[in-house]
């Protein structure tokens, strides 16, 4: 069992920058996958970024060169550094972990992108 808890989300002005923060019950070390999804009013879930246990990243299209996702082993800790923001990334935003055959879900955490 991994509990997740999300951190980091608000409201910014379009250009501006979040981090999110998504912190686990136990050590990450041995997770097979991290990622952050996101979901937008009337839209489904879709995938911004993973990380696997061995650091390899992957970033969707839309948020290339401008979200980075990163983990902190010690800190048991995925990150999702968000730059140059658009209103069309106001989301919640939740984090995901796969562990063996399991997948574990946040709560969310909301992102609002507006002037």
């Amino acid at each position: 069992q991994v509990q997740l808890v999300e951190s980091g989300g608000g409201l910014v002005q379009p250009g501006g920058s979040l981090r999110l923060s998504c912190t686990a019950s136990r050590s990450i070390v041995s997770i097979n996958l991290m990622g952050w999804y996101r979901q937008a009013p009337g839209k489904q879930r879709e995938l911004v970024a993973s990380i696997t246990s061995g650091g390899t990243t992957n970033h969707a299209d839309s948020v290339k060169d401008r979200f980075t996702i990163s983990r902190d082993n010690a800190k048991n800790t995925v990150y999702l550094q968000m730059n140059s923001l658009k209103p069309e990334d106001t989301a919640v935003y939740y984090c995901n972990a796969r562990y063996a055959i399991f997948s574990y879900w946040g709560q969310g955490t909301q992102v609002t992108v507006s002037s």
